[in-house]
């Protein structure tokens, strides 16, 4: 979260803080959604409030807020807090259906925030960890797949993990880059406004965000028990609130959140598909997880025992601990979440094609393995060759890309050896 205003940004809990307390001061939510757009970049510059800056500056910022926290507000020790070398060494995890250029933005950001980046894992990988560490009795020989369900607050990833004592094969991975807990906070946001006959758009920024807020709080209370939500609207809204408060019952509000819960349900059938009887389990991690509709869904749909992370907002971060400790003896094996190809020409330049170089179940190597290589040959039909590469999360039946999508760069390639110096073959090898 980063919130801006009189000029200054502040970030996470600080951003929360501002938002709800200081009229002045305008906020963004999961920005790290804002990667996830078509022409995201590290150069996209992105609005918050009334500050522009790119992308890259943005997180960038972000961190560089989180290791001053870090250093002076959390539990770690005196020594260290006061060492100006203190060895900042992490591991990063990102949803597993991202773009290549948005890790790069990602791992770049870490590195100019004064982190030093010794990994990066797919977030559903690295709660596969946690899983293994809680929950090993409950795999066998015969079911020894665990599909990862994360549900965030901005993005969702379900991935297949085959669990075979401490080595982890990722089988499967599928996600939505816009779905979360926040999309749950304005349904319910939505129903209060309509309740009180409210519009957002009256609401000064300061009074929206404490009623969004509100409406966050209220819903990470919810237990199994719950038959309604109350929310405060005086405390909200101040005079302005036609009443002091709104009623909603629960059942109310997640019919009106069954269509996000069922993205997910949709997103994730392709990692359920024909492993049926070998899948021991679905692990629920990450924070919009935790409402208890989740659970409740998957268990009805699925017909599978569905197990909860006691700390459903951290499992990643305990995975991601427990990756990087040699000592647990962890190997992961992982894949490229998308597919990765290039738009070509072909019929001697009478049409155009899409040739996939990496599926989007290439199997990564480990960090002290051999690169995946590729190779293409093509055959000009002109004196200069355009090669748009390209990514996406999902392939039509007819072999063209869909879904989530993404130029990766165009590439103009001087064919004719009189426009290229030392001259090149008319035969051109592409090896990515």
């Amino acid at each position: 979260m980063v919130a801006e205003g009189r000029g200054e940004l502040r970030f996470g809990f600080d951003a929360l803080a501002a938002a709800t307390h200081d009229s002045a001061f305008t906020s963004v939510r999961s920005f790290k959604r804002l990667l996830a757009e078509a022409d995201a970049g590290p150069s996209k510059v992105v609005r918050v409030g009334s500050v522009d800056l790119t992308i890259d500056d943005l997180i960038t910022r972000f961190l560089v807020a989180t290791k001053d926290a870090i250093l002076s507000r959390s539990s770690l020790p005196d020594a260290l807090r006061a060492d100006s070398k203190v060895d900042m060494r992490s591991v990063v995890a990102v949803p597993a259906n991202v773009s290549g250029a948005q890790r790069f933005v990602t791992l770049e950001a870490f590195r100019r925030s004064g982190f030093q980046p010794l990994a990066m894992l797919n977030e559903p990988s690295a709660a596969g960890f946690e899983f293994t560490h809680r929950h090993r009795d409950t795999l066998t020989s015969r079911r020894d797949h665990v599909v990862v369900y994360d549900l965030g607050g901005g993005t969702f990833d379900a991935s297949l993990v085959r669990m075979r004592g401490r080595r982890h094969e990722v089988l499967a991975t599928e996600g939505v880059n816009h779905l979360g807990g926040d999309d749950f906070d304005e349904v319910l946001l939505r129903l209060v406004l309509e309740r009180g006959l409210l519009r957002r758009a009256d609401l000064d920024p300061g009074s929206a965000e404490r009623l969004l807020e509100a409406c966050r709080d209220a819903k990470e209370r919810l237990n199994p028990s719950s038959r309604k939500i109350a929310i405060d609207l005086e405390h909200a809204l101040g005079a302005a609130a036609p009443c002091s408060e709104i009623v909603i019952p629960v059942a109310e509000f997640y019919d009106a959140c069954g269509p996000l819960v069922e993205r997910a349900i949709q997103a994730m059938l392709p990692v359920m598909a024909d492993l049926d009887d070998e899948i021991a389990g679905i692990y629920v991690v990450g924070g919009a997880s935790e409402l208890p509709l989740v659970a409740r869904s998957l268990r009805q749909r699925f017909g599978r025992r569905v197990h909860r992370s006691p700390y459903p907002s951290a499992a990643i971060a305990i995975g991601l601990a427990i990756a990087c400790d040699e000592s647990a003896g962890f190997e992961l094996e992982d894949r490229y979440a998308r597919t990765f190809g290039v738009f070509r020409e072909n019929r001697a330049g009478a049409g155009i094609m899409f040739d996939p170089i990496f599926s989007n179940d290439t199997a990564l190597p480990a960090c002290s393995g051999e690169p995946v290589r590729r190779q293409r040959d093509y055959r000009a039909a002109h004196n200069v060759g355009h090669f748009r590469f390209f990514e996406c999360n999902a392939m039509a039946d007819n072999g063209q890309p869909r879904g989530d999508m993404m130029v990766s760069g165009d590439v103009l390639f001087a064919f004719d050896p009189s426009l290229n110096k030392p001259p090149i073959s008319r035969l051109y090898r592409s090896n990515v």
